[in-house]
């Protein structure tokens, strides 16, 4: 078994700025040994293998992997993004070992734990409880999660954000920002600065655990006429800027429901659809991050439990009519009003428009057809997926053609795409046109 593939074991977090930073320097220094090695087998073979082969092999990437796991926070957060939002763009070695991210993150030892609890809590902290699981039930990129049973009865999911996390943010994004540029994954002539900028932004939000109780109880009062859907309610006394306590709801991991029956997992994926619309055009207040590990399913209820709010955030006016219009323009089938849409959101280089005429109309064609067509939209047919990537390839070659589109658009979009990527995993069919048309004449 390798490492990628074993469970979650005890690791201690890196909490010093000068731990974090030595963890970036052995990664790199490891990534350029396996460079090296790689070079001399396959120059030995005789092969004259180019830079990204050298880079992108399945050792570099497990050794990329495997640091991000450990240092946890912002660098597995955007490891866990990139693995998110590239869809079907990455290399597919890089694509799968990057994705076990979503899923994989060893938690802190006893003795770390005890340490953060004391400083949030106070040395009698056990007193607070009947009980307290010392095994994590779930760890992620900031925090793990443990369950307790409170003196009057009531079971709680307790999220402890790991030591040195909030800290380290700047410079864990620039770290991780250079070794994506070493990987070729960013280009160098592209610009990322305000991108990462707002990451940086953004993962501050999420490390403030008072502030995302405020949030998943927004959403909670959002969604109290929607049975559907079960949001944690929050415990405020035991809420700490580093702790966040909450109500525990059961439930299983979201993509269990690819062995159910067809109509349960489009009755689901369609309530998932739907909560999509109505955060972009209704409520304006969209959590942003569709990790699979952030939705659970109630089999017992048929409700679906929605965890983590650390990345939820208000949706501007802008924003939101920006996408309002480039769906209407989809729904009414106007495949130049589609492509001025995405021209004035920010959404395509208008270079790329100049520069590559045929093959932009013809990705908005492919993709309003699929829009268009009268039978629910199959999610598990990625037919067109290959088709939209070998169209847009020669745009994606000319540098003059590159472009990031605003940051605030991104965080939306990674939710749009991530909500995509989990109906391809459950094989949903579900009528999105008509989902977006409700939404859209109720939100006028």
């Amino acid at each position: 078994m390798s490492n990628d593939d074993k469970p979650s074991r005890h690791r201690s977090v890196p909490s010093s700025r000068i731990g974090r930073l030595g963890g970036f320097t052995r990664l790199a220094g490891g990534v350029a040994g396996g460079m090296l090695s790689e070079g001399a087998r396959r120059l030995a073979s005789g092969e004259r293998p180019s830079m990204d082969q050298l880079l992108l092999t399945p050792g570099n990437v497990r050794r990329l992997t495997d640091r991000l796991a450990h240092l946890r926070g912002a660098a597995m957060k955007l490891g866990q993004m990139i693995s998110m939002d590239a869809g079907d763009v990455l290399p597919p070695e890089l694509s799968d070992i990057l994705s076990r991210l979503r899923d994989r993150a060893d938690f802190m030892p006893p003795r770390q734990l005890d340490k953060v609890l004391q400083q949030e809590w106070g040395k009698d902290w056990r007193r607070k409880f009947r009980r307290f699981e010392p095994r994590p039930i779930a760890a992620a990129s900031i925090g793990q999660v443990h369950r307790a049973l409170t003196p009057d009865g009531r079971t709680l999911a307790i999220k402890v954000q790991y030591p040195g996390v909030a800290q380290s943010i700047g410079s864990d994004v620039d770290n991780v920002a250079t070794l994506l540029k070493l990987t070729g994954l960013l280009p160098p002539e592209l610009d990322i600065a305000p991108l990462l900028v707002a990451a940086k932004e953004q993962l501050h939000e999420e490390a403030d655990y008072e502030r995302e109780g405020q949030m998943m109880t927004r959403f909670g009062e959002l969604l109290a006429d929607q049975p559907q859907f079960v949001v944690p309610a929050l415990d405020t006394d035991l809420t700490t800027p580093r702790i966040l306590a909450m109500s525990y709801e059961e439930g299983s991991p979201i993509e269990a429901l690819a062995d159910a029956e067809q109509g349960i997992r489009d009755e689901v994926f369609a309530h998932l659809v739907e909560l999509v619309a109505r955060e972009l055009f209704e409520a304006q207040l969209m959590q942003t991050d569709p990790n699979f590990a952030n939705y659970r399913w109630q089999a017992s209820t048929g409700r679906i439990v929605l965890l983590d709010f650390g990345a939820a955030r208000e949706v501007s006016d802008t924003i939101s009519q920006d996408y309002r219009r480039l769906l209407t323009a989809g729904l009414a089938e106007d495949r130049g009003a589609v492509l001025d849409a995405a021209i004035d959101a920010g959404f395509v280089n208008p270079k790329a428009l100049d520069r590559h005429p045929q093959a932009m109309r013809k990705a908005v064609d492919i993709a309003v057809t699929q829009m268009a067509r009268p039978e629910p939209l199959d999610f598990g047919d990625r037919a067109f997926v290959p088709e939209i990537r070998e169209t847009v390839m020669p745009i994606a070659r000319d540098r003059e053609s590159w472009h990031l589109p605003p940051a605030e658009t991104l965080f939306v979009q990674r939710k749009v795409s991530g909500t995509a990527l989990l109906g391809a995993r459950l094989k949903a069919r579900v009528d999105v046109r008509g989902i977006v048309q409700r939404v859209l004449e109720k939100a006028r």
